[in-house]
């Protein structure tokens, strides 16, 4: 069979060390890389692991597993699918950092990856989506390295928590139900949901926030029962960057659950400076900002509430 070698390459003014650092905590790619909803490490350390990520191909959410080989002497992470899943018979690279002078670095984002049977049709989808994902990656990567967000104030975190009586299955089955919010919160006028592989769900929702103004976003949802729903929106309101999440249910002894809502988001100034009328200050932004996102979740763990109670 054929093996497919592409590379990616992008120019950015930092230094290799910060560049490198981004690249190698994949728990923090859901906030930089726009295609991934979630990462984690499944095993191993800082030189060799086992990661898991789920992220968006072609418009699907797709998960696997890669394992990772982490140089950080040479600004070098390789990777390589540890199974290849539905059409992808092979997939692998690297990440390399080249120091350039003056604090710049280039980064190198090669990939080699076979289709399953040589199909060209196949080989054409998979190129399709190597292409984009990388030039996506590639693009974040540079916009993150070259600004901090925290030091720019541009990144939150924050979280709700709601403590009701009923069961662990019923009230995750409530945020898991996403198609029948429309009917159960009133800030959600429009919903709908794909999800062709049990618990990866796709879904583009039409928000009402606090204004009384109406945003459309679209996430990737990974649902992993009974205990958690992680999601990453992909098409924002202007205001953010980044915007990626997760609900979580802890059952007490009592026969109680609490349920915790948590944003992690990164503010965008630009779309801040553009909205009809912006906030005054970043800090205003980032108030606005939490007060929007936070009482959507209050209002939604309230219907729970309501919901499971009831039950």
């Amino acid at each position: 069979m054929t093996r497919t070698e592409v590379s990616h390459r992008i120019d950015v003014d930092a230094p290799a060390d910060a560049i490198y650092r981004i690249v190698a905590d994949v728990t923090q790619w859901p906030l930089y890389f726009p295609p991934t909803v979630r990462a984690e490490r499944i095993s191993g350390d800082d030189t060799d692991e086992r990661i898991r990520i789920w992220a968006l191909a072609n418009g699907e959410l797709r998960v696997w597993d890669s394992h990772r080989v982490l140089d950080p002497a040479e600004y070098r992470v390789r990777f390589a699918q540890a199974h290849p899943r539905d059409l992808v018979a092979e997939m692998g690279g690297a990440w390399t950092v080249l120091p350039g002078p003056d604090g710049r670095s280039t980064v190198v984002l090669d990939h080699f990856y076979r289709a399953t049977g040589d199909d060209q049709e196949i080989l054409a989808r998979i190129t399709s989506a190597v292409d984009t994902n990388s030039r996506s990656e590639l693009a974040h990567l540079k916009q993150s390295a070259e600004g901090s967000v925290d030091e720019q104030g541009l990144l939150l975190d924050f979280s709700d928590s709601l403590t009701v009586n009923g069961s662990l299955e019923a009230a995750y089955d409530f945020i898991y139900a996403a198609g029948e919010w429309p009917e159960r919160l009133p800030h959600v006028v429009r919903l709908t949901v794909d999800e062709a592989v049990a618990g990866l769900q796709v879904m583009e929702m039409d928000t009402r926030s606090p204004d009384g103004s109406v945003h459309t976003t679209r996430s990737g949802r990974v649902c992993l029962p009974p205990q958690r729903i992680v999601y990453k929106q992909t098409v924002l309101p202007p205001a953010l960057r980044a915007h990626s999440g997760e609900w979580h249910f802890e059952p007490g002894a009592d026969g109680t659950v609490t349920v915790t809502s948590r944003h992690q988001v990164i503010l965008d100034p630009d779309g801040i400076a553009k909205l009809p009328n912006p906030p005054a200050t970043m800090a205003a932004a980032r108030q606005a900002v939490q007060h929007a996102l936070g009482t959507n979740s209050r209002a939604t763990m309230d219907r729970l509430r309501d919901f499971v109670e009831a039950d």
